[in-house]
């Protein structure tokens, strides 16, 4: 498919890779559409463990190509709308995907391209990743990832960011909680390669709803009601056959299933 490249290896990690690297990889409709076309195909299957974000070329995503946000401000009203909800549906999307997340992070993320960042689960980065929310020099503002960003790295942090535009390194990301990991460009494969040993070890159906609980808490307040649904939901997934499984595997000092154990 043309700007994103898709594989899929032998534990069911599928890797999308975006390749427009003349364009420093800044999305356009056709990407948008291309992503979020995969991300929904991928979702339901059982044998697609993680899904990985990764790039071609020396930038990890310039945000928005610039001539396809020239071309929708001169669009009617209707189809600008459109162009925009099918932008924020796609990170939706991510963001929500019920199966791990990471986004390698080779080099500079820009507008849209920290969205994608802050959708993943897990992010780690290149010590020449570097990252910035330009919208406001452009008249822009980051409307359709604000709430991504915002979730990753809380809203003081978010408004510096949102109103100065200026270009943060690897490091800070990492203590601004964008990012969880930077490493040198030489190693950013194996840490991906390592954080994806530690997600395979995990029961998918658990990890699903370990994210969504993830979602729960940090969207609702403390108090009576997110007790009863936290304790819900525990009793939910101790009933559930992949923790009978898990439990048994455990006591039995055998792998479970989805570590190569018998099913």
């Amino acid at each position: 498919m043309d700007g994103l490249i898709e594989t899929l290896d032998s534990r069911g990690v599928a890797t999308l890779t975006l390749d427009r690297p003349r364009a420093r990889n800044a999305f356009d409709g056709e990407l948008v559409a291309a992503l979020d076309e995969a991300l929904a195909r991928l979702s339901p299957r059982p044998d697609v463990r993680a899904v990985v974000l990764a790039a071609t070329g020396s930038a990890f995503c310039a945000g928005a190509d610039a001539a396809w946000m020239a071309r929708m401000a001169e669009a009617d009203e209707a189809a600008n709308l459109a162009d925009a909800r099918a932008l924020a549906a796609m990170l939706r999307r991510l963001d929500r995907l019920p199966k791990p997340t990471m986004a390698l992070v080779q080099g500079p993320a820009l507008g849209g391209g920290v969205g994608l960042v802050a959708c993943c689960d897990v992010a780690i980065a290149s010590e020449a990743a570097s990252f910035r929310l330009s919208e406001v020099r452009l008249g822009l503002i980051p409307a359709t990832i604000g709430p991504y960003v915002v979730a990753a790295i809380g809203a003081r942090q978010a408004r510096r960011l949102f109103l100065t535009a200026e270009s943060i390194e690897a490091v800070r990301a990492r203590e601004i909680g964008l990012v969880h990991e930077v490493v040198p460009a030489s190693a950013l494969a194996e840490a991906g390669a390592a954080a994806l040993d530690a997600i395979i070890e995990g029961a998918p159906e658990a990890q699903a709803a370990a994210k969504d609980l993830a979602f729960l808490i940090g969207d609702a307040p403390t108090g009576a009601d997110l007790s009863d649904e936290t304790a819900r939901r525990i009793a939910a997934r101790r009933a559930s056959a992949e923790a009978r499984e898990g439990l048994a595997a455990f006591l039995e000092k055998r792998p479970p299933w989805w570590r190569g154990g018998t099913r």
